[in-house]
């Protein structure tokens, strides 16, 4: 009894293990009395503190276990055990079945709920003890949707509109309501595009059928083929859902959908465009669990990653990070303002559009109605006192000259520019307007980055490459030590051969020499060299090194990377 009284309550222990401020209690109790929500979701959901940082400090408080769903293999025999229903309703999923000691453990939301502990108990019979832990609710809604399957049934949705046959297997197990099939099939699909870790949708009209695709892992993969009847009614769902004008058919439109899917909030840019057969509409998926990657996470080997940190700790100058679009630079650009974001330092950015949200930064689209043009935005921007500023993307001399400016007055600045190597930044610069006495002394440092599939764990297959292939990758057929592998395909991968994907990227720092050679308008070949016996690595050399770690394939690499250059140099 003794140590009940002693408890603190959840958003005092916060604020005294310095988690969360007073001030920030005030705010979420102030929005607490709102919604009504809990005060730990609350928290989470102003950005205060993290999942993983509530759930440790509620174990503590309620003086039990806590586990991190993403880091358990889950027993299927157990989850078989439970209903799917049961465990959605009392946000719980089983984990493991001991039968030698007869011991379930049980991941909950709240390991206090009674209810679903009695539920659980006459489920079972009293034959097995429940052990339940603590879980943070979207890590158990997420592996609810894994575990168990999603149920929504595409085809049952699309039977119903035909036939006008209710299909309550995809009725919504949240409420009684009715709504429309139209609406739930346009669900059914998000939350399928999701679930298969889909980047975009794509609903394209033909003269006759309607065909829907995913970019799964940067590769656009056909999923259905509906009858062209169908699409008005979606097109305006679509465009109700996003915002748009439905009215308007002969006009590209832009939208912004926000949903809670698969226990986690996700945004949808979406983008109509008309073509001969009726409106194009692709959603792009804005995945902000996913897109916030810590920099230590990116995958980049030792001395690139300290090389990385080198150039961010400059404290002016301008980084850029290169490469064409879906290459993943706007995620290497937030895990960079991730590991520099602290109260100390003041970061605006300024995108086309904001995709993700970001607590203490602040984020401003541009708006060319309101004049709001990335030139004007930055010359606004400077006069909020910032440390460091974000540009979405220079692409012409205005922007370029503004952030340059930046850089020149003691900013740190980031950017993106669209070329295909770390070095064809320069001329490309040139091509843009910036004089190069302006780019000698003010780039800090030029990444260049693409995406590259990862072979599937599950069925890679091991291979003995040719004496070309080998040389290719800068390998001696007698150093050759480990296998490479080659994609072959199977259910955990649908048949694919590829699951995910990793960055390969090549750094470029800027020093004197570099500078030199610049302001004098070197040719990019006398930059190259000289960059090179600098122990500049090439971005063909970094997807060789993944090849030989057997993370991907040398076919997937040359789909990726211009590998041409090394052909050459064997011939």
């Amino acid at each position: 009894m003794t140590a009940n009284k002693n408890k603190l309550p959840l958003g005092e222990l916060l604020v005294v293990k310095g988690f969360i401020t007073h001030d920030q209690l005030r705010i979420a109790l102030l929005e607490q009395k709102k919604t009504g929500a809990p005060l730990g979701k609350q928290l989470v959901g102003l950005g205060f503190v993290s999942e993983a940082t509530l759930r440790e400090a509620l174990s503590e408080n309620l003086g039990q276990e806590s586990v991190d769903l993403n880091k358990v293999v889950v027993d299927a025999q157990a989850v078989r055990m439970v209903p799917k229903d049961l465990a959605k309703r009392h946000l719980l999923l089983p984990m493991g079945l001991n039968l030698a000691d007869g011991r379930l453990s049980v991941a909950m939301a709240n390991p206090n709920n009674l209810v679903a502990l009695d539920q659980l108990r006459m489920l079972f019979r009293d034959e097995v003890s429940i052990e339940p832990m603590l879980a943070s609710e979207s890590d158990i809604l997420r592996a609810i949707d894994h575990y168990y399957g999603y149920e929504l049934s595409i085809d049952g949705i699309l039977n119903e509109i035909e036939t006008g046959e209710v299909d309550y297997a995809s009725l919504s197990t949240q409420g009684n309501e009715y709504s429309q099939p139209v609406v739930r099939l346009i669900d059914a699909l998000l939350a399928d595009a999701v679930q298969k870790g889909a980047s975009d949708i794509h609903f394209e009209p033909e003269h006759s059928f309607l065909r829907i695709r995913y970019r799964i892992d940067g590769v656009l993969r056909q999923i259905r083929s509906l009858h062209r009847n169908y699409w008005p009614a979606m097109a305006v769902r679509l465009k109700v859902m996003s915002g748009m004008n439905i009215a308007e058919t002969r006009a590209p439109q832009d939208g912004r959908i926000s949903l809670t899917l698969v226990g986690r909030p996700l945004d949808f840019r979406v983008a109509a465009q008309p073509t001969i057969y009726g409106e194009n509409i692709v959603l792009r998926i804005l995945d902000r669990l996913r897109s916030l990657v810590a920099i230590d996470n990116l995958g980049l080997p030792e001395d690139s990653l300290s090389l990385l940190k080198l150039m961010i700790a400059r404290p002016e100058g301008i980084i850029l990070v290169t490469g064409p679009t879906g290459s993943g630079k706007t995620t290497t650009l937030y895990s960079i303002l991730n590991y520099v974001n602290s109260e100390g330092v003041n970061i605006m950015t300024l995108e086309d559009p904001v995709e993700y949200p970001m607590a203490m930064i602040r984020q401003t689209n541009v708006n060319e109605a309101a004049k709001m043009d990335f030139a004007n935005g930055i010359r606004s921007m400077m006069r909020q006192d910032p440390d460091i500023i974000l540009v979405g993307e220079i692409r012409d001399q205005d922007t370029a000259e503004m952030a340059f400016r930046a850089a020149m007055t003691g900013h740190q600045v980031y950017s993106t520019l669209h070329t295909n190597s770390a070095i064809g930044a320069i001329p490309r610069l040139l091509d843009i307007g910036v004089l190069p006495d302006i780019m000698a002394g003010n780039i800090i440092g030029v990444i260049a980055q693409r995406l590259v599939r990862k072979l599937c764990p599950h069925c890679k297959q091991a291979y003995q490459p040719d004496e070309f292939e080998l040389r290719l990758l800068g390998v001696k057929p007698e150093e050759q030590q480990a296998p490479l592998y080659q994609a072959v395909g199977c259910e955990k991968c649908d048949l694919q051969g590829y699951k995910g994907r990793i960055a390969i990227q090549e750094l470029l720092k800027m020093d004197v020499e570099l500078d030199e050679l610049i302001g004098r308008r070197a040719s990019t070949r006398e930059i190259r060299q000289a960059a090179l016996a600098k122990g500049f690595r090439p971005l063909a050399d970094d997807a060789a090194r993944r090849v030989l770690q057997g993370i991907t394939s040398l076919d997937e690499i040359s789909r990726v990377v211009d590998l041409t250059d090394r052909v050459q140099a064997l011939m």
